[in-house]
C-alpha cells in the first residue's frame, strides 16, 4: 500500500462534537479516497498511519452544555510608580505569588464570546452585537450591528460569532439563559447593517467563500436536541437554502468545524464511541463531500489541516504499534497523544511541575490565563481502589492549621470521558478563602487518563465510578483532609449518577450534597426511547430495553432503583423545568420516594432522630445547566453552611466582591 494512502494521517484535535452520514451516495473508502480526490483537494502529500493513545474529549452534548466563563474585569495587576522590579534570580513560583499578592480584588463578570476578524473585534456590548476596530476595542468607540432586543427575547446573550472571509456577512447564533433553543441571525455588513435573515435551532454553523467569491453559511440544524441535517445558504441577489446532508442513524450527531487555516469544512459524524468525517474543499463548496474514512465502530478521529497536509488524531493502535514518521522537513508527522497532551497542557495552561510543592486555582478567559497561588503541600493526592490508583486535586488555603476540622466539598462527574470541570468559579474562591478544603475526584467514566479511563467506567464497568469516589473520600479523611461530620459532595448532570449512589451505599461519608439538574433515575431514563438523548446515549449507560445484562446492572447502581430506609445525608437539588437532557419528572420522582423512605426510617428509629433535609429547588426555563445564577449559587452556599452548622455571615459578604447582585 503507498504511504500517502495508509489507514489514518497525523493527528491534532480540538473539541469537535457529534457527527453523520452523507446524502450524496458514493462508495469511498480509505484505499481510493487519494485515487479519486487527490488532484481536486490539491493536497501536497498524505501521511497516513496508525496514533495511539489519544485522548479525544466526547462534546459536552450529552447531559451538559457549554458552559459561559466568569473572568475578572481587570486581572493584571496595576503597576505603580514606585514598584520594584523582580529580582532576576526570583524563581517561578515566587514571581507568580509576588505578583498575584500584588493583585486588587475586582468582580467578576460574564464574559461574552468575542471574535477577531480582519482589523475588527465582534462582540455583545448590552443588548447589542457591535464590532470595534481592533485598536479601539477596549474603548466605547464601537458600531452597532444588531439589537437583540428585536428578537423579543428574555435577557438574550450571543452564544456564537462568524464573520463571512470578506466581511461582507456576520452570523451570531443567539439564546437565553434559561433555554437551549437558540437563533442564527444574519447582519449584512455595510454603511447601515441590516438583518439579512435568520434561521431557528442553529447548532454549528461556519463561513467559506466559493470560486465567484460569494460567501455561503453552512449551519446545522438541531431538533429536540438531536442534530442530524446539514444546510447550506446564500444571501443578497443570489439567494438560495437547501438541505444536503443528513444523518440517518438516531444515535449519531452531526457538527460542523472549520479548520484553523479555513481551508477545509469538516462535517463531523459522531456517537460516543465511533465517528466518521467528510470534506468539503473550502475553494470548492458546492462539490460534492469527500469521506475521509467510513465509520468503523469504536473508531474515533478528529481531522485538522496545515500547509497542505491533513492531520489526524485517532484512538486506533497499541502503543507497541506507535512509529514516529517524518516530513520532508524532518519534523514529527503523526503525534502521540500522551505527547499532544502534556503540550496542549503545557502551553495553554501553566506547567504544574513547576508548581509541584504548592496548588494553583485557575482563572481562565479566552486564551488568557492566570494563576492564583493559594498553597498546599502536595499538588494532588491518589487513592488506591483495586489496584488502581484515583487521581484527585485538592485545595487550601496556605496558612491552613488543623485540616481534619475544616469543612471539604468533593467533587465528582465521571461520565462520557469527559474531564471533571476545575475552571475558576467565584463562589469556589470564597470558600477557599474562609477555609474550606476542595477536593476534585478524577475517577474512572471522567476522561483525565484516557480513552481507556472512560472505558473502565462506563456500560457494565459504572460500579468502577462508584468504588474510586468511595475510596477517594476514605483516602482525603485518612490523610486528614476534614472527616465526615464536615465532608460535603457536589455534582451536576451525569455526576449525579455517582453521588446518589454514595447517598445510598456510604450515607455515612458525607453531610451534605449539593446536585445540579442530576441525572438519578437511569433505568427509566434509558428505557423510554422517546426521550431526545436515550438512543445517544446507548454506549455510555447501556441498553436496558433489549439487554438483560445491562438492565440488571443499571438496578445495581440507578440511585432511583436503590433508595432503601436508612439514614441518608441532607440533599439540595437544583432542577430546571423544561430541562430536555436531564427530565423534571425522574427528578422530582426520585425525591418524593426518598423523602418516604427518610420518613419511613424516621418512623422506626423513634424519637430523637434528626431528619436530614430533603430540597428540591425548581428554577424556570428550560436550560439544563444556569452556571451563572447567583440565585442558585446563594442558595446552595447557604444551604451548605447551615447543614454544617457554621457561619455564612462573611461569605456573602466576600461573595459581593466577585458576583454583581
Amino acid at each position: 500500500m503507498q504511504q500517502k494512502t495508509k489507514l489514518f494521517l497525523q493527528a491534532l484535535k480540538y473539541s469537535i462534537p457529534h457527527l453523520g452520514k452523507c446524502m450524496q451516495k458514493q462508495h469511498l473508502n480509505h484505499y481510493n479516497f487519494a485515487d479519486h480526490y487527490y488532484n481536486r483537494i490539491k493536497l501536497k502529500k498524505y501521511h497516513l498511519t496508525k496514533c495511539l493513545q489519544n485522548k479525544p474529549k466526547i462534546s459536552e452534548l450529552a447531559r451538559n452544555i457549554p458552559s459561559r466563563s466568569f473572568s475578572c474585569k481587570d486581572l493584571q495587576p496595576v503597576k505603580q510608580e514606585n514598584e520594584k522590579p523582580l529580582p532576576e534570580n526570583m524563581d517561578a513560583f515566587e514571581k507568580v505569588r509576588t505578583k498575584l499578592e500584588t493583585q486588587p480584588q475586582e468582580e467578576y463578570e460574564i464574559i461574552n464570546v468575542e471574535v477577531k476578524h480582519g482589523g475588527f473585534v465582534y462582540y455583545q456590548e448590552g443588548c447589542c452585537l457591535v464590532r470595534s476596530k481592533d485598536e479601539e476595542a477596549d474603548n466605547d468607540n464601537y458600531e452597532v450591528l444588531f439589537n437583540l432586543e428585536e428578537l423579543k427575547l428574555d435577557q438574550p446573550f450571543i452564544d456564537c460569532i462568524r464573520v463571512a472571509p470578506d466581511e461582507k456577512y456576520v452570523a451570531a447564533k443567539i439564546r437565553t439563559e434559561d433555554s437551549e433553543a437558540s437563533t442564527c441571525v444574519i447582519i449584512k455588513l455595510s454603511d447601515q447593517p441590516v438583518m439579512e435573515a435568520s434561521f431557528p435551532n442553529v447548532s454549528s454553523f461556519e463561513w467559506v467563500k466559493d470560486e465567484e467569491d460569494e460567501d455561503v453559511l453552512f449551519y446545522t440544524f438541531q431538533r429536540n436536541l438531536r442534530c442530524h441535517d446539514v444546510y447550506r445558504a446564500t444571501f443578497g441577489d443570489n439567494k438560495r437554502n437547501e438541505r444536503f446532508y443528513t444523518e440517518k442513524d438516531p444515535s449519531y450527531f452531526v457538527f460542523l468545524y472549520l479548520t484553523k487555516d479555513s481551508r477545509f469544512l469538516t462535517i463531523n459524524i459522531m456517537n460516543k464511541t465511533t465517528s466518521e468525517v467528510w470534506l468539503i474543499d473550502g475553494l470548492s463548496p458546492w462539490d460534492p463531500p469527500v469521506l475521509i474514512q467510513k465509520r468503523i465502530h469504536g473508531v474515533l478521529y478528529y481531522v485538522e489541516h496545515r500547509d497542505d497536509e491533513l492531520y489526524i488524531l485517532t484512538n486506533v493502535g497499541e502503543p507497541t504499534e506507535f512509529k514516529l514518521m517524518r516530513t520532508a522537513a524532518d519534523t514529527p508527522a503523526i503525534m502521540n497523544w500522551d505527547l499532544f497532551f502534556t503540550m496542549k497542557r503545557n502551553t495553554k495552561v501553566i506547567d504544574l511541575d513547576m508548581f509541584k510543592d504548592h496548588c494553583v486555582l485557575f482563572l481562565k478567559h479566552s486564551n488568557l490565563l492566570y494563576v492564583n497561588v493559594i498553597g498546599l503541600a502536595d499538588d494532588s493526592v491518589r487513592s488506591l481502589k483495586d489496584g488502581k490508583l484515583v487521581p484527585m486535586t485538592v485545595f487550601h488555603k496556605t496558612d491552613s492549621e488543623d485540616l481534619q476540622k475544616k469543612p471539604l466539598l468533593v467533587h465528582v462527574y465521571g461520565a462520557y470521558g469527559m474531564d471533571l470541570k476545575m475552571n475558576f468559579r467565584p463562589e469556589r474562591r470564597v470558600l477557599v478563602d474562609d477555609g474550606w478544603i476542595l477536593a476534585y475526584c478524577h475517577v474512572r467514566g471522567g476522561g483525565e487518563l484516557g480513552l481507556q479511563w472512560h472505558a473502565d467506567g462506563r456500560l457494565t464497568k459504572k460500579l468502577n465510578g462508584l468504588a474510586d469516589l468511595e475510596a477517594c473520600i476514605k483516602t482525603l479523611h485518612g490523610q486528614g483532609f476534614s472527616q465526615p461530620s464536615l465532608t460535603t459532595l457536589t455534582a451536576f448532570s451525569a455526576g449525579g449518577v455517582l453521588a446518589g449512589a454514595l447517598c445510598n451505599s456510604n450515607p455515612e461519608l458525607v453531610r451534605a450534597v449539593t446536585l445540579e439538574a442530576p441525572f438519578l433515575d437511569v433505568l427509566n431514563t434509558m428505557m423510554d426511547t422517546t426521550l431526545p438523548l436515550t438512543l445517544e446515549e446507548l454506549e455510555e449507560w447501556g441498553n436496558p430495553s433489549s439487554d438483560e445484562k445491562h438492565k440488571n446492572y443499571i438496578k445495581r447502581y440507578c440511585p432511583y432503583q436503590n433508595i432503601k430506609p436508612q439514614h441518608y445525608p441532607s440533599i439540595h437539588i437544583t432542577a430546571y423545568e423544561n430541562d430536555e437532557r436531564v427530565p423534571l419528572k425522574g427528578i422530582v420522582s426520585y425525591t418524593e420516594k426518598l423523602k418516604e423512605t427518610i420518613a419511613e426510617h424516621a418512623k422506626d428509629t423513634g424519637e430523637g432522630y434528626q431528619t436530614p433535609n430533603i430540597i428540591l429547588d425548581i428554577q424556570p426555563g428550560g436550560n439544563h445547566v444556569i452556571e451563572d445564577s447567583h440565585k442558585k449559587i446563594t442558595a446552595q452556599i447557604k444551604f451548605l453552611y447551615e447543614e454544617l452548622g457554621l457561619d455564612s455571615t462573611s461569605v456573602f459578604e466576600d461573595l459581593k466582591k466577585y458576583l454583581k447582585f
